[in-house]
């Protein structure tokens, strides 16, 4: 219900002073102001107020006219004038009233069409501002509807951040009434769909970019070990150039600083570049999404499951350089995206990926060798890993189980090395002549003194002789020497690079040099040893152990040199107490020799042991005997101190078979008895032998026989009583055995029970008794 309007009340003072205002009642203007009366008229119809109006009006009028009547009473005359004033306005009046009504019968008219018009205008003003809104909305719309096709476009183009801040924007229009709309509401309904499409399609790029990292990784890991390759060649030559980084090893701090002047980034080269920008796109999308845990669960996967294409079953060990490859390639690209990407990817995941890989790694390369006999498998195998390991160098990766199975493959491979040369030593050990090398060249000789290990004394006499130069030793120990440092030299090839306590390889090297030295030249020798019976080659294997024990030495003397220098230990050797020992045999096969042969000068002695009379000269088989000692112990090329010990083994030899002859009871059933001439004969050859060691200067050896002489002297000399008394026989018969002077005495009381003269049979009887009574000494002694 609109308003009530308020009524305006009409007062004879107001309307009196309105009238003034337009002279009509102003007795000091002579003009009238008629053109007021229209507004004044206008406000009267607009209220409506016409007839209180006029009453107001007329009472202003009989107000007026009463004021005249009282001025016409004052003065008549002005009275008249006033009357006449009074209807001119009275007639002025009506004419207004007239005109007033008639004014109002228009206004009224004109009000009712501008009414109809201002209807009419307004309903146009509301339909096109209709028009103007849905205008709006549809325009409004069609942008929408604009940036979502272009978000389509942008999804195609690769524009996943543009297409993703553009659905951001559809949701961030501001307050209009497109947000009323059923169109806006199915378009934000279907906004989830379309971050799904940009999701999927980022995805897709992912996935595409990881295929092709896959197929690329092989050559990024092939760029990234030529690379260190290329660096470990330049470091190696800067090395042996200047003395003071010699025991700087690739990855030093010295090498580092070097390498970082040469530094390239493999993921950019000429050859391979790798764009990681749609994995970073796709973090980005995830990230604004709130998906990335879901990414990173879906990288990590399908990473794994690339890991584990890399490796076949089983794995073929000529294929393992490109495995290595792909290996070097994967983790580096792994190491790139874990500094690239924050908080992306873990170094658990990536340790996850690393330990699994070298887990399966580790085992199928020990399967691919199981039955491998080769150390050159083991050695191409090895340099792999070592290049693999220096080439993915990260604190991200732990190399401590891949360097302990590198030890692992170290020790297989020392075993083969063993088993390989083994077979050589013992090859060379059977096929040797025992006749010294003969060098006829210059070049020769410089070269065999490259190869063995000799003192220096030796190797300056050798390198000083005149052409042509007989060497002491026989191929044998040359051959060894060579096939030794070839063992040290392939060794050492396998250490190259390995990340290990030197203590353990020195302890490994000396182990099996110590086997090869012992188990399979020493031994060896003392087994080929065993089957020869020629001297001179007894000799020379005396010759070659000889060297074997001073290259020894020298061999462990030069590994700790060139260990010190590498700032490994010492390498302790202990082979030489094995050839000390096989020396000690070959020493003792030479006195065996000699003896076998002094056997059979024996059995052509054709001793009588009951003669009649003493001879004056020496046995016949002596002269041949000592003419054969002396010319084949001094044609030995062995030692001088050997020489005289072959002679002292000698003498000792034929002092034992003579005592045998004389006291020896595996001798009772040939020599069954002897008599005095007999014994006296025996020490005659004695004087004859050691007449021959004093004219060689080897007086010293006599002394062998001095048992033979002190116990052949008591039966002489009758001197068995002074034998019997304790004090005598521990001073001047201490070097003789009771049992064996009992023997000689039973076999001299058998011969005197033979002779028939009275006499022959009481010496007979006093030798019984005294050999009854040297018996009763000590029983059990000198057995």
């Amino acid at each position: 219900m609109p308003p009530r309007r308020r009524v305006q009340a009409y007062t004879q003072e107001s309307i009196d002073q309105q009238l003034q205002q337009i002279h009509l009642l102003d007795p000091s203007s002579s003009t009238e102001n008629l053109e007021q009366l229209g507004p004044i008229i206008k406000q009267i119809h607009t209220g409506r107020q016409q007839e209180a109006f006029l009453r107001t009006v007329q009472g202003l009028i009989e107000s007026k006219d009463q004021e005249i009547e009282k001025i016409c009473s004052d003065n008549y005359q002005d009275f008249i004038s006033s009357v006449s004033t009074l209807f001119s306005v009275k007639d002025y009046t009506e004419q207004m009233k007239k005109n007033i009504a008639t004014l109002d019968t228009s206004v009224s008219q004109l009000g009712r069409g501008l009414v109809e018009k201002k209807r009419n205008l307004l309903q146009s003003k509301k339909t096109a501002a209709n028009l103007d809104e849905a205008i709006d909305t549809l325009q409004a719309c069609l942008r929408v509807l604009d940036v979502v096709y272009r978000v389509g476009e942008m999804v195609r183009e690769g524009k996943y951040w543009s297409a993703l801040r553009c659905i951001d924007d559809i949701q961030s229009i501001p307050p209009s009434l497109l947000l009323q709309t059923p169109f806006y509401q199915h378009l934000l309904s279907s906004l989830p769909s379309l971050r799904g499409q940009i999701k999927d399609a980022v995805t897709a790029s992912m996935k595409q970019w990881l295929l092709e990292i896959r197929n690329n990784s092989g050559q990024v890991g092939r760029i990234a070990l030529e690379g260190m390759e290329t660096r470990s060649r330049r470091w190696r030559a800067r090395r042996e150039k200047d003395p003071l980084i010699r025991m700087s090893r690739l990855g030093s701090a010295v090498e580092l600083v070097t390498h970082e002047k040469n530094e390239f980034d493999v993921l950019n080269t000429d050859e391979l570049k790798i764009d990681f920008k749609p994995l970073f796109e796709c973090i980005h999308i995830y990230t604004a999404l709130d998906s990335l845990d879901e990414l990173r669960r879906s990288y990590q996967a399908d990473r794994k499951a690339q890991s584990d294409l890399i490796l076949p079953e089983p794995l073929p060990i000529a294929s393992l350089p490109t495995l290595m490859q792909e290996i070097s390639g994967f983790f580096i690209v792994e190491s790139h995206v874990l500094e690239t990407t924050g908080s992306f990817r873990s170094e658990r995941d990536i340790e996850d990926l690393w330990d699994a890989i070298m887990t399966r790694l580790t085992s199928a390369i020990e399967n691919a060798l199981r039955l491998e006999t080769d150390p050159d498998a083991f050695l191409r195998v090895k340099e792999c890993l070592i290049s693999f390991i220096m080439t993915v160098d990260s604190p991200f990766y732990s190399t401590t189980s891949l360097n302990a199975f590198v030890m692992v493959l170290f020790e297989k491979y020392t075993k083969l090395l063993e088993t390989q040369f083994s077979k050589r030593f013992e090859s060379i050990i059977q096929h040797d002549d025992h006749i010294p090398m003969m060098l006829e060249a210059t070049n020769e000789v410089t070269a065999i003194l490259e190869v063995v290990w000799l003192s220096e004394q030796e190797r300056t006499t050798i390198r000083d002789s005149p052409l042509p130069v007989n060497l002491p030793w026989s191929q044998t120990f040359y051959l060894c020497c060579q096939d030794i440092r070839g063992f040290i030299q392939k060794f050492y090839a396998f250490v190259e690079g390995v990340s290990q306590h030197h203590r353990n390889i020195d302890e490994l090297l000396s182990k099996s040099l110590d086997s090869l030295l012992t188990q399979n030249i020493s031994i060896a020798i003392g087994k080929r040893l065993a089957g020869t019976s020629i001297i001179t080659q007894v000799a020379q294997i005396v010759t070659n152990l000889e060297h074997f024990q001073v290259a020894c030495v020298e061999l462990e003397r030069s590994l700790t040199n060139l260990r010190s220098v590498q700032r490994g230990g010492t390498i302790r050797l202990t082979a030489s107490n094995s050839f000390e020992s096989t020396l000690s045999r070959a020493l003792a096969r030479i006195n065996g020799v000699i003896s076998s042969k002094l056997n059979d000068f024996f059995g052509l002695s054709e001793y009588d042991w009951t003669p009649s009379r003493r001879d004056n000269s020496p046995s016949m088989y002596l002269y041949e005997l000592v003419s054969w000692l002396t010319t084949v112990v001094d044609s030995l090329v062995i030692k001088e101190t050997y020489k005289d010990e072959a002679y002292r083994g000698a003498v000792t030899h034929i002092a034992d078979s003579l005592m045998d002859f004389l006291t020896g009871r595996e001798y009772m059933d040939s020599i069954p008895m002897l008599n005095e001439n007999a014994i006296s004969n025996v020490l005659n050859d004695i004087d004859f032998i050691e007449d021959e060691l004093k004219r060689l200067g080897r007086q010293h050896i006599c002394v062998v026989f001095n048992e033979l002489r002190s116990t052949t002297s008591i039966p002489l000399n009758n001197a068995v009583q002074e034998f019997l008394v304790p004090t005598n026989r521990s001073t001047s018969f201490a070097n003789v055995k009771p049992k064996r002077l009992q023997v000689l005495l039973e076999k001299l009381s058998k011969f005197g029970a033979t002779k028939r003269d009275a006499e022959g049979r009481e010496l007979a009887e006093r030798r019984r008794k005294e050999a009854e009574a040297v018996g009763r000494l000590f029983p059990g002694e000198g057995r």
